[in-house]
């Protein structure tokens, strides 16, 4: 059995009611989970999940863009009925939402110019000028471990963050490492950038990987949509999505 596959089915399958529509909440601005093209179309991994999701669920779809720093209160004032965007489960968020079963779990990495150095302790980070996506998991990491001798500047999206530090005006950025390989490495320019320090995957603030985010009355649909994973696991579909974006496993063990 493919090892992907055997890891998805791990999943705890349930039944529920059924829904007719699906409205997912989409960022459009985080590659390769979405992005939104030159025509205003948003595409990427979350996007197809969510429309293979709602066809194995044979509901209908709709994708709901919305701000980063606003999707949770977005779905609590039921903007839309689901969060798909490289969500990290934490404690913290569960406190307001509730999440299905992971559908990916990937690392987190710092990414400099090449040949920066960069040591992780709040010594070695004084003085340094770090970027993350503002109201993230990073944020928090950065501002738990080092706020007190870092400058963190936040941004509203990964593409500004992106931007100031191809221009010089951060050090070096958070964010997990496929959005990096992406949005910076993959690009031109890329070549300038590398990794800094070690993978970083602390359950304390990464949570247990990524996961669609539903209202915690909803548990009926929690249920649909950890069934639709575990058979999209199990049919083949999940892995032809994950290919088509990724090089490697990102659903982890």
């Amino acid at each position: 059995m493919d090892k992907l596959v055997a890891a998805c089915l791990l999943a705890t399958p349930v039944t529920a009611k059924e829904w007719k529509t699906v409205r997912f909440g989409v960022e459009g601005a985080y590659p390769p989970f979405s992005w939104t093209d030159a025509s205003g179309e948003i595409k990427g991994f979350d996007i197809d999940l969510a429309n293979a999701l709602c066809q194995q669920m044979a509901v209908r779809c709709e994708l709901v863009a919305q701000d980063w720093d606003g999707m949770i209160p977005a779905l609590l004032s039921r903007k839309y009925d689901a969060i798909i965007a490289a969500m990290s489960i934490t404690d913290e968020r569960r406190k307001k939402v509730d999440f299905t079963e992971k559908y990916a779990h990937i690392p987190n990495r710092f990414v400099a110019a090449r040949g920066t150095e960069l040591t992780l302790t709040p010594e070695g980070m004084a003085g340094k000028r770090i970027g993350v996506q503002r109201a993230t998991t990073h944020d928090k990491y950065l501002t738990d471990n080092f706020g007190s001798s870092v400058t963190i500047v936040r941004y509203g999206s990964a593409d500004e963050a992106y931007l100031d530090l191809k221009a010089g005006r951060v050090l070096a950025l958070l964010a997990d490492a496929s959005a990096i390989e992406q949005g910076l490495l993959g690009k031109e320019g890329g070549d300038k950038f590398d990794y800094v320090g070690p993978a970083l995957t602390d359950r304390q603030w990464f949570g247990d990987g990524m996961g669609i985010a539903v209202r915690e009355g909803d548990q009926d649909l929690r249920a649909r949509l950890n069934d639709a994973i575990k058979a999209l696991c199990a049919n083949g579909k999940y892995q032809e999505i994950n290919r088509k974006y990724f090089k490697y496993d990102i659903y982890g063990g």
